[in-house]
């Protein structure tokens, strides 16, 4: 976007500071700016989404801008919770924000601001999109603590070309004085958390009335039973497991899963098999569109957050650290930076420990 052109954007409105600070920003820059409230999920609880709706009617009201209302319950169900289930039945653990990035908010809601003539997406998420020599590049943002490019590194340079990320270079402090600059009405509203549009709720709680429970044993990494297990689904790698009957002061951790026997495998939070000093990822995406060349030294996040790691890439699939990874989980993803800037990512194979 070049400096003082005027732009039409359809700025996502969720009811959030992040969001409402993005549609005042853009609005103070002089844009032909609509904002868009988006209905992805319906809960038992319809207040869950309307509590947001009538905070995106008064920031859209007091900005003095038109908002839409779209409803994608049926995409999102199909493009992101059925993925979810499906990998979590197939004992990994998928994440819920990265498909909703890549399907809903850059997939379905970028083709509706097309189809309805608009020339950018812009949302609130913390990070930035840069451009050299006709190639785009998403970057960090500027308040590391909130980096959101962990969730958005399957997005494509088309997707890039038509996106705005206005907050990405403000802290989240800025963020919050800028929203009380401008007088919004979720100047002081708290940060919301959880999953995706679904909100604060237990993963397993939610995916119980989905995935039908299958009992099996807890074993210890030495061969020993030490208690029974709900279903393979609901453990994560890594994840503190109360067996019920591990000696006090003694905490057990999820080390693996071996499918076949339908036995959940735990140990000792120092047990060996929770290090991994090399992963298989599967469909690996680049963000250029274009495979790099080998081998490649950069950095490497397994969770949100998590501090870069140093690695190596030898093959395309193929990911070696320099220092051996914790509780590395089947279905998470991998996302690799070099200086500041996003490459892209991929997903971690599956891995099965023969108990």
């Amino acid at each position: 976007m070049k400096k003082n052109q005027k732009s039409k954007i359809l700025v996502c409105l969720s009811g959030g500071v992040d969001s409402s600070v993005t549609a005042a920003l853009l609005v103070r820059a002089g844009h032909d700016v609509t904002a868009a409230f988006m209905i992805q999920y319906r809960s038992e609880d319809e207040n869950c989404w309307r509590y947001e709706y009538r905070d995106a009617v008064r920031v859209a009201a007091h900005l003095g801008i038109p908002l839409l209302r779209f409803d994608f319950t049926k995409e999102y169900e199909k493009k992101v919770l059925q993925k979810v289930y499906k990998e979590y039945e197939a004992g990994r653990t998928p994440n819920p924000d990265i498909l909703c990035n890549q399907y809903i908010k850059f997939g379905v809601w970028l083709e509706k601001a097309n189809e309805l003539g608009f020339d950018y997406l812009a949302t609130g998420h913390y990070a930035r999109i840069k451009k050299k020599a006709g190639e785009y590049f998403l970057a960090t943002s500027k308040d590391t603590r909130k980096d959101q490019t962990y969730f958005l590194h399957q997005l494509n340079q088309k997707q890039l070309a038509y996106t705005l990320f206005p907050i990405g270079n403000y802290a989240k402090t800025q963020v919050r004085t800028l929203a009380k600059k401008f007088k919004l009405p979720t100047a002081d509203k708290a940060e919301s958390m959880g999953i995706c549009f679904i909100g604060e709720v237990p993963m397993k709680k939610f995916l119980q009335p989905k995935i039908k429970s299958k009992p099996g044993s807890i074993i210890s990494t030495n061969g020993e039973e030490v208690g029974r297990h709900s279903g393979l689904a609901f453990a994560t790698i890594g994840q503190r497991h109360n067996t019920g009957i591990a000696k006090q002061g003694t905490a057990l951790y999820v080390v693996g899963k071996n499918l076949a026997k339908n036995t959940l495998i735990v140990g000792a939070k120092d047990d060996p098999k929770l290090l991994q000093s090399k992963i298989i990822i599967e469909n690996m995406h680049w963000i250029s569109g274009q495979k790099p060349k080998l081998p490649l030294r950069c950095m490497v996040r397994l969770r949100h957050q998590q501090s870069l790691q140093k690695c190596r890439i030898e093959s395309l699939d193929k990911i070696i650290f320099d220092k051996p990874q914790w509780g590395v989980t089947p279905g998470q993803y991998a996302v690799l930076y070099q200086n500041n800037i996003c490459l892209g990512g991929g997903a971690v194979a599956t891995i099965n420990y023969p108990v």
